[in-house]
């Protein structure tokens, strides 16, 4: 049996890290400016609002029942998430894939979530218009940022 002499493979890893340019520095984007809170509106063409405060559970639910009530809400009743100005806004729609759950509790989904920076056991404030048929959900924190820089502004009051 004869031996076949055995070459060294060249690297091809350098090769490869040749070809591929190391990653530029970026600076991180500014964050965009928070909105400011509407002036309260008067008279009597305003319509009514409901303020609640709730804490996400593990799953990502929260119950706001009160306010899925004065909504309409029943479970079942489909709804669809969107994101505005570092809010979650959730509106009626029969074509939406989200249903409120069969205990009455508010599941944000998880993407959603993620993208509020949302995670167990942090609290939001829930504002729910029902002439509009809207559920605001905000996080805690940045209803405080909110208000601490219309307090700076000399907007507080």
């Amino acid at each position: 049996m004869t031996r076949v002499p055995h070459s060294n493979p060249a690297p091809a890893e350098q090769m490869i890290a040749a070809l591929i340019p190391a990653p530029l520095p970026r600076a991180r984007p500014p964050r965009p400016p928070l909105s400011r809170l509407p002036a309260p509106r008067t008279g009597p063409d305003r319509a009514e609002a409901h303020l609640d405060v709730g804490r996400l559970d593990p799953s990502g639910r929260i119950s706001a029942r009160p306010l899925l009530h004065k909504l309409g809400w029943p479970p079942g009743h489909r709804i669809q998430f969107d994101i505005a100005h570092g809010a979650i806004t959730a509106t009626s729609s029969p074509a939406a894939r989200h249903t409120i759950g069969a205990t009455g509790l508010l599941a944000i989904p998880a993407p959603v979530r993620q993208l509020c920076h949302l995670a167990a056991g942090d609290v939001v404030v829930l504002l729910a218009d029902p002439a509009h048929d809207l559920l605001l959900v905000y996080p805690a924190r940045t209803v405080a940022r909110l208000l601490a820089s219309q307090i700076a502004a000399g907007d507080g009051g």
